[in-house]
């Protein structure tokens, strides 16, 4: 998976991926190793255990290796003996560098081979996903400290099943907006960088956001669910297989990429030339967006129902993303956009709370003056026309020896809505 691993974009894919494993209860288990560095972590691991609860219908289990000097004694061989009772083995978020530090000498890369060998269901996203080929990119290395662009040596997982690639996933990341973030940060201008360093015979397995790769050894297939694209890409040139789609897996064992016969013919695969910035898939933001304009819309035309009924879809929607590990901000943008809509809602609100008569009385006192001059002058039919224009708006108008009484229609307001005025 590129990312979205617990968001409601996935979910469907993992329920399909436990449904192959057989019925429940299938043993199901979290490496935490990833982000196992963070003073989070227990959060995370928490999130991801109710998100499967809650949104996946199955129990996950915390294979726990923190690694040191967070890990106690024992908690590998812990860890490892999860795994080996697991037949879905999940990981995600966090560092690719890290994890692979944790994991890369020890048993769990064997284990994990064996369990695709023996039927069993591996699901690594974001960080975890970048560990799987037969290098790995150190990305918080690059992008944030700003070392020079390495691999490292990955797990080789791939391997298993015949594969010689490396995966980048978040491929079409777009987060920096005016610079250009795809290929999970690296941009393409250090994967051109990148790709000179990688052996002749390998490629890289470019997975979008919110976008699974899902390989079938039994049927020697590859599934791109989601909602964006799976692209092999050698030496710049690339090939997309579209989600939805359903391949060989020798489409990918051969990573056979169509390479122009001259330059010409794929200028953007020149050094140096330009490249434009990806556009990223944001499920997340474009259903905030879509409540936004509906509330927008609502308060435009003052309906209040309908303001109310966009604010509660808006929560709603936040608590079925609140599982998801983002990687961006884009959580507390969207509930502070949801505070200021309840302080849009409250202002219609108090406004529509208003004293009905406090809205209405200068209008109908103003006609009513106009009336009593009418009647002063004589003028009796513009009188009549004057009282005849209320009683049409629903205000009743009553002469009395003490002067004038109006009084609002039955359901304007509160009751007893009435008003005197002196001739």
């Amino acid at each position: 998976m590129g990312s979205g691993e617990t968001s409601p974009t996935m979910t469907s894919v993992h329920v399909d991926l436990f449904a192959r494993l057989g019925p429940p209860p299938v043993p199901a288990v979290m490496l935490d190793t990833p982000f196992g560095f963070q003073e989070n972590a227990a959060e995370i691991a928490a999130k991801a255990v109710t998100y499967f609860r809650e949104n996946v219908q199955r129990e996950l289990g915390v294979a726990s290796y923190r690694g040191m000097p967070w890990s106690a004694s024992g908690d590998y061989e812990t860890m490892l003996a999860r795994v080996r009772e697991a037949s879905y083995v999940f990981s995600g978020p966090g560092s690719p560098s890290y994890a692979l530090r944790q994991w890369k000498d020890g048993a769990l890369p064997s284990l994990l081979a064996e369990k695709l060998e023996s039927g069993g269901c591996v699901v690594f996203a974001s960080a975890a996903a970048a560990t799987i080929g037969v290098l790995a990119l150190p990305v918080y290395e690059v992008y944030k400290v700003g070392a020079d662009p390495y691999w490292l040596d990955g797990l080789d997982l791939l391997a298993t099943l015949g594969i010689n690639a490396v995966v980048v996933p978040h491929y079409n990341n777009a987060e920096g907006g005016t610079h250009d973030t795809s290929h999970c940060y690296m941009g393409e201008r250090r994967l051109r960088i990148l790709e000179e360093m990688m052996p002749e015979d390998a490629f890289v397995l470019g997975v979008d956001e919110h976008t699974a790769c899902i390989i079938d050894a039994g049927a020697a297939t590859a599934t791109v669910r989601g909602n964006g694209v799976v692209t092999l890409r050698h030496r710049g040139c690339e090939q997309r297989i579209e989600a939805g789609s359903v391949v060989p897996l020798d489409v990918l064992r051969s990573g056979a990429v169509q390479h122009p016969a001259a330059p010409s013919a794929a200028p953007s695969s020149a050094p140096g030339s330009p490249v434009a910035v990806a556009q990223s898939v944001n499920p997340f933001a474009d259903g905030v967006d879509t409540r936004r304009e509906r509330f927008d819309t609502a308060v435009a035309a003052a309906d209040v129902d309908a303001a109310q009924a966009a604010l509660l879809d808006l929560d709603a929607y936040l608590w079925e993303w609140s599982r998801e590990t983002f990687a961006t901000d884009d959580m507390d943008r969207a509930r502070a956009l949801m505070r200021s809509m309840l302080v849009r809602l409250a202002d219609l609100a108090r406004l529509g709370a208003r004293d009905p008569r406090a809205l209405v009385a200068p209008f109908v006192d103003a006609i009513l003056a106009q009336r009593r001059a009418a009647r002063a002058e004589r003028r009796f039919g513009d009188a009549d026309a004057l009282r005849d224009s209320l009683l049409h708006l629903g205000v009743e108008v009553k002469d009395t020896p003490d002067g004038t009484d109006w009084e609002l229609p039955a359901g304007f307001g509160a009751a007893g809505s009435a008003r005197r005025v002196t001739d």
